[in-house]
């Protein structure tokens, strides 16, 4: 079993993200905690969508500083299924402790894990739909995340199987279409990207026909960006530039653009290296939690 928890430094910002959120839902008086008191109370939680499990480490900060004890029915990354739950709630954890922190991490804690679940499981369907014809490259999310959320959704990718591709702009060198005119080429911006990225850090390339992916290529890019390609003229530029440059250069081939679950399947073929979209975690529905005080 896979334990996502240790992604998670024990001193890190993440647990200052949760005070943050935990400050913005009541800066000044708690009249909720006020009505409900400090009773011992004991809630469940329950899942109302079939699913998969994340966000554990995230909620249980939350119930941490809100000092509340929890105990969790499933592990992170477990497939969580409504047909199987009484009146379709499947009870997930038990929370418990004084009834105003039970309800003042309610809110929180439920909108982390409906978010981080909603991409965990649009990560897992995506690489199930890939995996069930064949593929087995890589399947990848993108930077285009939620500003604030970047840690809680690239987290939510890996736990639904998916690669989280370069987390910012100090992991990996993208050059798109902006750098390629500010600098008046590929090669020109290749060169100047490899003078202060030294060996450690990869190269990448947009590129938006085959003269351009040989350019890169040459110029000695570690990866090469097939974007916006049509399902078959993108089989036939990757597998020309793999039979090309077969023993002259070693590079990965990545197709994005308009990727879905819907379309995956006609777009995959086994030259593609790597398949990254942002439709796992931009715009993605989220998994139905509730917090519900035992009566």
């Amino acid at each position: 079993m896979a334990h996502y928890e240790n992604l998670l430094p024990s001193n890190g910002q993440w647990k200052q993200d949760i005070t943050n959120w935990l400050q913005e839902d009541v800066p000044s008086f708690d009249y909720g905690g006020f009505v409900v008191g400090s009773d011992q109370k004991a809630a469940t939680l329950f899942c109302k969508q079939d699913g998969y499990l994340s966000g554990v480490p995230f909620a249980n900060e939350v119930f941490k500083q809100c000092e509340l004890q929890v105990e969790w029915y499933f592990q992170e990354g477990d497939q969580l299924l409504i047909s199987k739950a009484p009146q379709g709630k499947l009870p997930v954890a038990k929370v418990t402790g004084k009834a105003k922190d039970v309800l003042l991490a309610e809110r929180t804690a439920l909108n982390i894990l409906s978010r981080s679940s909603g991409i965990a499981t649009s990560s897992r369907r995506l690489m199930e739909a890939a995996k069930s014809v064949g593929y087995r490259g890589t399947i990848a999310g993108t930077r285009k995340t939620t500003p604030g959320l970047r840690r809680l959704e690239k987290y939510s990718m890996l736990v639904g199987g998916c690669d989280p591709h370069r987390y910012d702009l100090s992991s990996m060198v993208m050059l798109k279409d902006n750098h390629i005119w500010s600098t008046g080429s590929i090669t020109n911006a290749v060169y100047a990207a490899r003078r202060v990225c030294g060996f450690a850090v990869k190269i990448e390339v947009e590129c938006q026909s085959e003269q351009e992916a040989d350019e890169a290529i040459e110029a000695g890019a570690d990866v090469i960006m097939l974007d916006n390609f049509e399902p078959e003229g993108l089989k036939i530029c990757a597998s020309s530039l793999k039979t090309k440059w077969k023993g002259q250069r070693e590079f990965l081939l990545e197709c994005s653009g308009g990727l879905k679950l819907d379309n995956l399947q006609g777009y995959l073929c086994p030259e593609i290296d790597i398949y990254s979209t942002s439709s796992i975690h931009q715009g993605t529905g989220v998994v139905d939690f509730s917090l519900k005080i035992d009566h």
